[in-house]
């Protein structure tokens, strides 16, 4: 046992050696993608962990401790009848901004929590892909056909695709049924209006926090008007979010004035001494963050206040390096595209470029499978899409990477398959390049007509 182990060890040292002995230095390439690894996990870490990830971990908390089962079982739960579990979890996506990554503490609450695999994938896909900002986004910067083909399709697919992973694995559902049947669910342990303005609230301070800036320069439109006082709308619903922890969670007010003074003086203070804008919301959010976690953990009036925080941990632990793994893997190997910046990974963009023009079933399945592959943050696929047009990619493939992209990534992938297992991730990921590559050669043959 020990010489296998330390045949193991030995085998180790050498792949490492040889890896470091064999570095392409002096390839231009080589080393340009090593900046775009860098540039996309540091872009990555401070426009996604802390506004994006974060509050998303500690709303997936709220639906593993304070949602009751029983609730998650009548919407989403295998018994749930099909229009009711499937339009909510369109709607549910319709309401969310959210990324590929920023989706899966979500779905792996609703999941763990007993939600049948159908409208549980449906709310996997429909998070990122039919958010009503991306909608609108699209419709604005790529055409009003665009705009409908994507609401339609994405809409379709989250429909679509669940029913066919829940026929696939009806076996397992089956079971699921059966087992839910049987299940005696406690009552809940406040009303469902109260829980459900906790939530809420939480969702659009994430919603809000993260509204990107118009793509237009028209000053007159609300979109820019909401991304001119997103803070002060973020502001009123942090305090709102207070009012909840008093009122709805019972933890003691002196604590959470505490909490809310700090985090308010840390925005001041980052106003006042930090130079880099977009760093600057990164310090309340931080600090709020950590005062939410200081109280609830140490609060001792409801025990469930302190399983909410260990349940968002939880979740960060499992998801989080997954993640990290994905966002190096995907800048390596694709670039590093955001904020008018672009760094060519390995993969030229040139070779992606050339593969995508036309309307060929080659084309549209390229740009489906990259699509499903690259990271795309919330609303920053519609400018990188409008570029790649620009430079000779079809409409129909530019459809095929609207679909796909959004809901799809590597580092979702590999967080998809620690909750589901590989072989539901492969089906799913299947799908939805199938649907995607078959809905972009449909819309190029009918533009053209």
């Amino acid at each position: 046992m020990k010489e296998n182990v330390d045949f193991k060890i030995l085998l180790w040292m050498i792949v490492i050696f040889a890896a470091v002995f064999f570095l392409p230095l002096e390839s231009e390439r080589f080393m340009t993608a090593i900046d775009a690894t860098l540039d996309l996990s540091k872009w990555y870490a401070q426009e996604h962990v802390v506004m994006c990830l974060l509050p998303a971990f500690f709303i997936a908390g709220v639906i593993a401790v304070f949602i009751s089962q029983g609730a998650v079982l009548k919407y989403f739960g295998a018994n749930a009848k099909k229009w009711l579990s499937y339009t909510v979890a369109a709607v549910s996506g319709a309401i969310l901004a959210v990324c590929s990554c920023t989706i899966l503490p979500l779905f792996t609450s609703i999941y763990k929590r007993g939600a049948g695999l159908g409208p549980a994938i449906a709310f996997l896909y429909s998070g990122p892909a039919i958010s009503i900002l991306s909608i609108i986004l699209t419709w604005r910067i790529l055409g009003t056909e665009m705009g409908v083909a994507r609401m339609i399709g994405a809409i379709l697919f989250s429909v679509i695709i669940g029913l066919i992973m829940a026929f696939i694995y009806r076996k397992e559902e089956k079971v699921k049924k059966e087992e839910q049947m049987n299940i005696t669910v406690p009552p809940a342990k406040r009303p469902m209006q109260q829980t459900m303005f906790h939530f809420f609230t939480l969702v659009l301070i994430l919603v809000f926090a993260n509204w990107g800036a118009p793509a237009t320069d028209d000053t007159t439109s609300i979109w820019y008007y909401i991304f001119t006082y997103k803070w002060y709308i973020t502001g009123i619903l942090a305090l709102m979010f207070a009012y909840s922890l008093i009122a709805i969670l019972k933890i003691k007010w002196q604590w959470v004035t505490v909490g809310v003074i700090v985090t308010a003086g840390s925005a001041i203070l980052a106003n006042l001494f930090i130079s880099n804008l977009k760093l600057v919301p990164l310090v309340p959010m931080i600090v709020g963050i950590a005062s939410l976690s200081f109280i609830t953990l140490f609060d001792k009036r409801d025990a469930e206040n302190r399983e909410w925080t260990l349940s968002a941990w939880g979740f960060a632990k499992q998801i989080m390096p997954l993640l990290a793994i994905g966002v190096v893997t995907a800048g390596f190997l694709l670039g590093s595209t955001h904020d008018n910046t672009a760094i060519a990974g390995v993969i030229p963009n040139e070779w992606i470029e050339w593969a995508v023009g036309g309307n060929s079933l080659l084309s549209n399945f390229f740009a489906s499978f990259t699509g499903a592959f690259m990271y795309f943050a919330t609303l920053t696929e519609v400018p990188i899409i409008q570029g790649l047009i620009a430079s000779g990619m079809g409409k129909g493939p530019a459809l095929a990477l609207l679909l796909a992209g959004p809901s799809l990534s590597l580092p979702n992938m590999l967080v998809i398959r620690g909750v589901m297992g590989t072989k539901k991730t492969v089906i799913y990921v299947a799908l939805v390049v199938i649907m995607a590559t078959i809905s972009g050669l449909i819309y190029g043959n009918l533009i053209t007509i």
